[in-house]
């Protein structure tokens, strides 16, 4: 028997030594997770049972169990590249075959799909043209690359201070009370016949940019203040587009519209109103000649809104003055963010969600059978694969521009070797010893 259980001993502890190898040969492999030898010993079935005395005839692998420890996380300079923290393997597809992994070193195919170097596509929630995820079952991610389509302006938020220090425009020097005003007709070439201006790009429905510049031209005279102080001071805007003077439907001729402000300075009505809904806010009209076709041929509906706007004795400033509409863009880059959601940015400036990477755990990873390349399926000891976005249960969050490195301990397994090659020797040196003393028994007369 002496010479089983050194034999026993001897494959243990080979296996053992097999094992650590690949662990070391495996340190520098993306999302490894090491291996540990379990052993059990063994002992010879007897009728009667084990007595007090039994001699166990040896040992025996009782399993390689792999470590689902976390690794360290390193960054790269792929934004493909994925790194998990926490629970939870990447989904992977190969013609509908699933399988498991965490290494997240990724890469796009000619067709759009996120791919890994075996060609097995990453899988996640698809979004919709207007980037909204399907949530439902998980499909291989493709990455859209077309332009992202532009965005006729609807609306103009602008928000600004009007100086109520300034005088109507041809009001003599010095001022009388009443005060002498010589009418002088708005010129946008003229900035003696305007108080004050400000610009910003609008977008027709083809995406092309075009140039609003108001000017607000003040109308009544307050300081010094007459006899009988307006209730309302007012001020007229006029607007050019691309340079060029439109006509609207302000109290003046070629005005857009007319703002008026109590005697707190506040915004109080503007004349003509967008609705009735929108006291502080007006059309604006704005000719196009760029083949672009909505609202009709020839002009482009905007929403002027004025709301926020004041008229204090400072310097004009503009504190908002923002649209809604954009040019074409294309895609100019892309990120996960920690929740999955991959979000493209355009050249226009604008982002987009383009899909959400999702990750599955298991009741028992260690039942999950390992197929190479980093990859392991599913079997019926691991139980099924419980799928959803990052962050969300026992799945943990994603890095992009990183990688999770073998969870190997090196200097750990080099001692461990050098346990194992002890163990390898002691069991050599048991069955030399039972050979001796089989010798010795032959040798008896």
């Amino acid at each position: 028997m002496g010479f089983q259980q050194g034999l026993s001993g001897l494959n243990a502890a080979s296996k053992s030594l097999d094992v650590i190898g690949n662990n070391i040969a495996n340190a520098s492999t993306v999302g490894f997770k090491q291996g540990q030898t379990q052993f059990a010993d063994v002992y010879a079935n007897s009728l009667n049972g084990s007595s007090a005395g039994t001699v166990g005839i040896g040992t025996k692998v009782s399993g390689v169990v792999q470590q689902f420890t976390q690794g360290n996380i390193s960054t790269t300079n792929n934004p493909l590249d994925i790194a998990i923290n926490g629970g939870g393997f990447f989904r992977m597809s190969t013609n509908g075959a699933i399988t498991y992994t965490r290494n997240g070193q990724f890469q796009l195919d000619k067709l759009g799909n996120i791919v890994n170097a075996q060609g097995a596509q990453l899988t996640g929630y698809v979004a919709n043209a207007a980037g909204v995820l399907s949530t439902g079952a998980a499909a291989p991610i493709n990455i859209n690359t077309a332009d992202i389509p532009p965005a006729q302006t609807a609306t103009i938020n602008a928000v600004m201070n009007l100086d109520s220090r300034k005088l109507v425009p041809g009001t003599q020097l010095p001022v009388t009370i009443p005060p002498v005003i010589t009418p002088i007709a708005f010129s946008p070439t003229d900035p003696t016949t305007y108080s004050s201006s400000t610009s910003i790009a609008v977008f027709d429905s083809l995406g092309n940019s075009h140039v609003v510049q108001s000017f607000f031209v003040k109308r009544d005279n307050i300081n010094p203040a007459p006899p009988t102080p307006p209730v309302t001071i007012e001020w007229d805007v006029f607007a050019t587009v691309d340079g060029v003077l439109i006509a609207g439907a302000g109290a003046t001729a070629n005005s857009v519209t007319r703002l008026g402000f109590d005697n707190l300075g506040r915004l109080s009505n503007v004349t003509p109103q967008f609705s009735a809904t929108d006291p502080r806010a007006t059309t604006l009209t704005v000719p196009v000649s760029t083949g672009a076709v909505t609202p009709i041929n020839t002009t482009l509906d905007i929403k002027y809104d004025f709301t926020g706007t004041t008229q204090f004795g400072s310097d004009f400033s503009v504190s908002k003055n923002t649209q809604d509409g954009y040019a074409s863009g294309k895609l100019a880059k892309f990120n996960t963010a920690k929740d999955g959601t991959i979000v493209g940015s355009y050249t226009n400036g604008k982002t987009a969600v383009l899909a959400q990477v999702v990750l599955a755990n298991f009741t028992n990873p260690n039942g999950l059978q390992s197929t190479g390349d980093n990859q392991w399926i599913e079997t019926a000891t691991s139980g099924n694969a419980l799928v959803g976005p990052p962050n969300s249960g026992a799945l943990g969050t994603l890095t992009s521009s990183a990688t999770e490195d073998s969870n190997t301990d090196l200097t750990g397994e080099l001692v461990n070797m050098i346990t194992a090659q002890r163990v390898y020797q002691a069991n050599a040196q048991t069955i030399k010893t039972q050979d001796q003393v089989l010798q010795t028994l032959v040798n008896l007369r």
